[in-house]
C-alpha cells in the first residue's frame, strides 16, 4: 500500500509493529538532534521524507507550516503528527516518547546531581550555564525577529509589547500582552500570507473541537500552593502560550515559578543553560524544573513523579492544539483576520522574550566585564562560525571556570 498517498483511506495499516518502528526512528532522532527546533526540522526532513519516505515533501511542508503557526513545541508537534500519519494514535504517542525520552532523562539526572555540587568550581560551572542562556536567548531573539517581525507593523507590535512589560512589570502580564498583540495584528497585519495545506489525517471536526475544548478547559485547573497539581497547572498554561518558538517558555515558566518561591533564578537559569547541551526538544527543561521543585528531601521516585508531571503538562496543550489545528487549518488559511491575529501574537512574543533577555537572563549572568566578553565571544562563535550549542556550553563553562580560578573581573 502506498504510504505517500494523500488519502486517509490509503494510509498504512495501524499495527504494533509500525508503532515500534516509529518509536525506534524517533528515539534515534531524540539521541542525535541537537540545535533547536529549526535544526530538528532539518533532521526530520532528511529522515522522514528523504530516507524513510513516510510522506512527500509537500505533505511535510504542510505539517511544518501548521506546527510553526500554532502554539507549542513545533518539532515535537511535527514528530507527533508524522507518527499519527504513519501508525495511528499509537504511532503518535510512540513518536513523542521516542523523541522526548533521551533529553528528559538527561535533564532529570542533571537535577539529581546539581545539589551535590558545591564550592568555587561548582559556582563557576553554574555561572557558565547562565552565560549560555544569555547567548542562546540572544540568538533566539535575532532569529525570531527575522521570521516573525519582517515588517514595520510587526516590529512595532514587538516593541510595544516589550514596553508594556517593562513599564508595568506585573506578574502574569504575558497573557494580556499576547491578546493585545493578536488584536493589533487584526488591524495591522492583514497581509499575512496563507500557508501550505497539511496532509489529511484521521482527525475529524468533532475530535478537533473536543481537543480544543479540552485544551481550553484545562487552562482553568489550579491547585493548592506548591502542590503537584499546582505545578502541573503552571507548566500546562506555559505550554499553551508558547507562540513562535520553544525559547518563549523561558519567561512564561519563570513568571510562574520564581516569584512564587518555587526556586530561585540561579537554579532556573542553570537548568536552562544545561538544556542547550541536550539533544531533542527544549521543553524537556521541564523535567529538570519538576525535579528541582520537588519537596525538600524527597526520594528519587518522588522527584521522578514531579519531573514527569511537569514534563507531561508542558507538552499536553501543544499536542491537543495540534489535533485541533488540523481540523481548522483550512479555515485559518482562508480567513485573513485569523492569520493576522496569529501574526500579531507571534510578534508580541518577540517583545516578551526581549524583556526576559534583559531580566533575569542578562541581569543575573552579566556581573562583570569578563562575563560580557565571554558571552559576546560565544555569541559570535554561535552565529558567525555556527558552532553547535553543545560546544558553546563547554566553552562558557570552561571560560567561567578559568576566570573564577584566576580571580579576574
Amino acid at each position: 500500500m502506498d504510504v505517500l498517498s494523500t488519502h486517509i483511506d490509503d494510509a498504512p495499516p495501524r499495527s504494533p509493529a509500525l508503532a515500534l518502528e516509529v518509536f525506534a526512528v524517533a528515539l534515534g532522532l531524540g539521541l542525535t538532534s541537537f540545535g533547536g527546533p529549526v535544526a530538528h526540522i532539518g533532521y526530520f526532513e532528511r529522515t522522514y521524507v528523504r530516507r524513510r519516505k513516510w510522506l512527500t515533501s509537500d505533505e511535510f511542508a504542510g505539517l511544518v507550516a501548521l506546527c510553526q503557526l500554532i502554539p507549542g513545541p513545533a518539532s515535537s508537534q511535527l514528530g507527533y503528527l508524522i507518527g499519527l500519519r504513519r501508525a495511528g494514535w499509537a504511532g503518535a504517542f510512540a513518536a513523542w516518547v521516542g523523541f522526548t525520552l533521551p533529553s528528559a532523562v538527561l535533564m532529570f539526572t542533571f537535577a539529581l546531581f546539581v545539589p551535590q555540587f558545591s564550592g568555587r568550581s561548582a559556582d563557576a560551572c553554574m555561572h557558565g550555564l547562565k552565560l549560555v542562556a544569555v547567548v542562546i536567548v540572544a540568538q533566539a531573539i535575532l532569529s525570531m525577529t527575522r521570521a516573525l517581525c519582517p515588517d514595520v507593523a510587526r516590529k512595532s507590535i514587538a516593541v510595544l509589547a516589550a514596553a508594556v512589560l517593562l513599564l508595568i512589570g506585573l506578574p502574569g502580564l504575558q497573557v494580556p500582552v499576547l491578546t493585545g498583540g493578536a488584536l493589533l495584528g487584526v488591524m495591522l497585519c492583514r497581509n499575512a500570507p496563507a500557508r501550505r495545506h497539511a496532509p489529511p489525517l484521521p482527525i475529524g471536526p468533532v475530535l478537533g473541537v473536543f481537543s480544543l475544548a479540552l485544551m481550553l478547559a484545562l487552562m482553568a485547573v489550579t491547585g493548592r500552593d506548591h502542590s503537584l497539581l499546582a505545578l502541573a497547572a503552571i507548566f500546562y498554561r506555559s505550554g499553551a502560550l508558547v507562540f513562535g518558538g520553544g525559547h518563549v517558555v523561558l519567561p512564561l515558566l519563570r513568571a510562574g515559578l520564581v516569584p512564587a518561591g518555587w526556586l530561585n533564578d540561579t537554579t532556573f537559569l542553570s537548568g536552562y543553560g544545561a538544556a542547550q547541551a541536550m539533544p531533542g526538544p527544549l521543553f524537556t527543561f521541564a523535567a529538570y524544573l519538576g525535579a528541582a521543585v520537588a519537596p525538600q528531601h524527597a526520594s528519587v521516585s518522588t522527584m521522578a513523579l514531579w519531573s514527569a508531571a511537569a514534563l507531561g503538562a508542558i507538552f499536553l496543550p501543544g499536542m491537543l492544539i495540534a489535533v485541533a489545528g488540523l481540523s481548522v487549518w483550512n479555515w485559518v488559511n482562508r480567513h485573513a483576520q485569523a492569520r493576522a491575529a496569529l501574526a500579531g501574537a507571534n510578534a508580541a512574543v518577540v517583545g516578551i522574550l526581549g524583556v526576559a533577555f534583559c531580566t533575569p537572563v542578562c541581569s543575573s549572568a552579566i556581573l562583570r566585564p569578563t562575563d560580557l566578553a565571554i558571552a559576546a565571544l560565544a555569541f559570535v562563535l554561535l552565529i558567525r562560525f555556527r558552532l553547535p550549542p553543545v560546544a558553546i556550553v563547554a566553552m562558557c563553562i570552561a571560560a567561567s571556570t578559568i576566570v573564577s580560578a584566576h580571580g579576574a573581573v
